[in-house]
């Protein structure tokens, strides 16, 4: 869609910039430069009005980044590629007014319109991704709450393998030195192991174990809709990995 338009703008625009009445073409364009320029300035800046804002804010209630830094508010300003929208707000004017006499600069309007988005497309929009990676942004919210969250999930996991170990193959953990290191890398919220001589018993066992964490995070999937399934994909690639381990052991 935004391609077809772009493409209706460039069919129409010879006839917008013949139809442009006091203004030289090249002033035209130095306005549509000029406007450019203060749109940047005044989105970036804006920017970092909101964090004003939020640090204003943070002192009556709970806001999700007490310190948004600099760069992410640059990048936020720097991401207000201008398109489809301005062109249809500048296309929204009447061709004529009430009187029947035509729109003034209507073209000389249409035609700056172009310019911004021309513009801001080629100068942001091919620099943002270099801007982003220059800068390293994180975020810092998703990332922590994810980070906690995935590691509740491998206490828990470690804490139901080791408790179904215990109840089911007691005599087995008593008797094998190996199954009571895995037990004591589980106390620890330890998944993987190094030991290269387990006896086939404790690898039956310990897949049998690997099944039930594994049924275990799909339930808790399920139930609790809260989670990233992000995060529980992250612990089946780590019970998948674990037990295509086991059969070269």
């Amino acid at each position: 869609m935004n391609g077809l338009v772009f493409t209706l703008i460039g069919l129409s625009l010879p006839s917008i910039t013949a139809g442009i009445e006091g203004v030289s073409f090249y002033s035209a364009i130095g306005y549509g430069v000029l406007i450019t320029f203060v749109i940047i300035i005044v989105r970036i800046l804006s920017a970092y009005g909101a964090v004003v804002i939020t640090k204003i804010a943070k002192r009556y209630i709970t806001v999700v980044d007490v310190n948004p830094g600099m760069k992410g508010p640059f990048i936020l300003g720097w991401a207000g590629m201008r398109g489809v929208v301005s062109l249809a707000a500048a296309l929204s004017i009447p061709v004529t007014l009430n009187n029947g006499n035509a729109f003034p600069q209507r073209n000389l309007i249409l035609f700056i319109t172009f310019i911004v988005i021309l513009l801001t497309l080629m100068l942001q929009g091919l620099t943002l991704p270099y801007l982003i990676k220059k800068f390293h942004m994180v975020s810092v919210e998703e990332d922590a709450e994810d980070e906690k969250m995935y590691r509740v999930i491998k206490h828990e996991l470690s804490e139901f393998a080791l408790n179904h170990l215990e109840k089911n193959y007691g005599k087995a953990l008593e008797e094998q030195p190996i199954l009571k290191k895995i037990a004591d890398k589980w106390k620890d919220s330890k998944m993987l192991t190094e030991d290269t001589d387990m006896t086939s018993e404790c690898k039956i066992i310990y897949i049998r174990i690997l099944h039930e964490q594994r049924k275990w995070l799909i339930q808790k999937n399920k139930k609790n809709d809260t989670i990233d399934e992000g995060i529980i994909r992250r612990h089946l690639h780590q019970l998948d990995m674990e037990e295509e381990k086991m059969r070269y052991l």
